[in-house]
């Protein structure tokens, strides 16, 4: 692989079922975030915990299964929840990013802390049956502030927990964040480059993808960009 390193912040119901199929894909160095303990209801739907990691750090926990699944697979454990001190340096230790975070804060300390250190990564969201995700090339393409401006407020974010996520609608949405990290790791443009993902896990069981804009006046320069190589393309003969 051209690129070597994945870095997942969140070894949840989004982060789990990411690493396991980047382990299956060949990814060779991946680091793990979480500050949390393993708890009883993880395991229903976090399978790669087990009776045993219960209240062991999720972030140790993990990088020990993905070990024992793969010897010789290099997983670095950080055992912290990411934040403004620590965000830019474990950021620029890897090549990639997944956000598996269910904090709207920390999804866009992911995205201002990639853009600056020019770090692609993979958004993702999921609330009950539903799941988004999308993928930002900083510079390039739109970012989760083109999006959304600023994080939505505290009321929100609560009414967001109670209801909570369905564990197979995690595992589609980790799954596929899995397959736009391991894309470009293998030289590629992901599929999700300026695009938004939704899907509907319900009856329907619908997904859809749509292109997105940048944002003009968004920091992230990537409205700039296309505006420029745009003034630079020549008229093509009539």
């Amino acid at each position: 692989m051209a690129r070597q390193s994945i870095l997942i912040v969140g070894m949840g119901g989004l982060g789990v079922p990411a690493a396991a199929a980047l382990v299956r894909g060949g990814a060779e160095r991946l680091g793990l975030v979480d500050p949390d303990p393993v708890e009883l209801s993880n395991l229903a739907r976090q399978v790669i915990y087990g009776a045993a990691s219960l209240g062991r750090l999720k972030a140790a926990a993990a990088a020990q299964r993905l070990r024992e699944a793969r010897p010789g697979l290099s997983v670095e454990a950080y055992p912290v929840a990411l934040d403004r001190t620590n965000a830019a340096d474990l950021i620029a230790r890897y090549d990639f990013v997944i956000d598996a975070t269910d904090d709207p804060a920390a999804k866009f300390l992911i995205n201002d802390s990639c853009l600056e250190a020019g770090r692609p990564f993979v958004y993702a969201g999921v609330l009950g049956l539903s799941g988004q995700a999308m993928t930002v090339l900083p510079g390039r393409t739109a970012c989760l502030r083109c999006l959304f401006e600023e994080a939505p407020d505290p009321a929100e974010i609560a009414s967001c927990r109670e209801a909570g996520i369905i564990g197979p609608a995690a595992a589609v949405i980790g799954e596929i964040e899995a397959a736009e990290a391991l894309r470009w790791l293998s030289g590629g443009v992901p599929e999700l480059a300026g695009k938004i993902l939704t899907y509907d896990g319900s009856a329907s069981g619908r997904m859809r993808v749509l292109a997105v804009s940048a944002r003009a006046g968004c920091g992230c320069g990537a409205a700039r960009r296309v505006e420029a190589a745009a003034a630079f393309t020549p008229a093509r003969n009539q």
